[in-house]
């Protein structure tokens, strides 16, 4: 098997979501760890809440309304332009140390996001990064009007690429996208970026879990869905080998 393309997932994968932290804490002195959490757990339970209804709304839309349900839930106000500023960072967000060199080295390979993101979000944020030089192309659920891991979302990479999910590789560090993306019949590489041993040792410590640890139960894992990844990698740069091994 040759791979042809590989469609990157962008919030989590390619992007560290966790660096909007940074802002948080500046605004919310002392929650910003907590805001960050609790805003990425509403942030996706919104875009599944969404599909499940039939009530689309694009992902800025999903990521101001989960942003201003996490202000409120915490008393905070987010007056003053502090809203605002939070929210920029997802134009912003640090791209993982591996990911520009991990794609420059798959150069000759198909290379293109798909991702929740909308249309305008995905377009700042890969100016933003450089990252628009190096891909192919950037998709955007908006095209479906759905959120991953529908079918129907995953089959755009199918339509726009024009490359059959079995000769393609997908790539996500988010559980849930992993099993979506393997449902729907791509190869699948997740980037476990929190290894189930050092999970383990963070859940044994007793106590009042923190903010971060608890988001890492939740969301780092891989779900008991039926659907394993074909690669388990602990970073981008892996990706160079398992493309050239077909």
């Amino acid at each position: 098997m040759t791979i042809k393309a590989v469609v990157f997932d962008a919030y989590g994968t390619l992007y560290d979501i966790q660096s909007v932290a940074a802002v948080t804490e500046r605004e919310f002195a002392g929650r910003g760890e907590l805001i960050t959490q609790l805003w990425r757990i509403k942030q996706l339970e919104y875009t599944w809440l969404r599909s499940l209804m039939g009530t689309y709304e694009d992902f800025e839309v999903v990521t101001r309304d989960s942003l201003a349900y996490t202000l409120d839930c915490l008393g905070l106000e987010g007056s003053g332009g502090a809203f605002e500023r939070i929210f920029d960072k997802y134009l912003h967000l640090d791209l993982y140390p591996e990911a520009s060199a991990a794609l420059a080295s798959l150069r000759g390979t198909k290379l293109a996001i798909l991702s929740n993101g909308s249309p305008s979000m995905l377009g700042a944020l890969t100016q933003n990064t450089g990252l628009d030089r190096v891909l192919d192309d950037v998709i955007s659920v908006d095209d479906a009007r759905v959120f991953k891991p529908s079918s129907r979302a995953y089959a755009l990479a199918e339509t726009r690429l024009g490359v059959a999910p079995r000769d393609a590789l997908f790539v996500s560090s988010n559980p849930w996208d992993v099993a979506g993306a393997k449902a729907f019949g791509f190869n699948v590489a997740w980037i476990e970026r929190v290894p189930r041993e050092a999970m383990a040792r963070e859940l044994r410590h007793g106590g009042a879990l923190p903010p971060q640890t608890l988001f890492k139960a939740l969301r780092t894992q891989m779900d008991v869905l039926g659907f394993e990844p074909d690669h388990r990698i602990a970073s981008l740069a892996a990706l160079v080998d398992i493309v050239a091994r077909g």
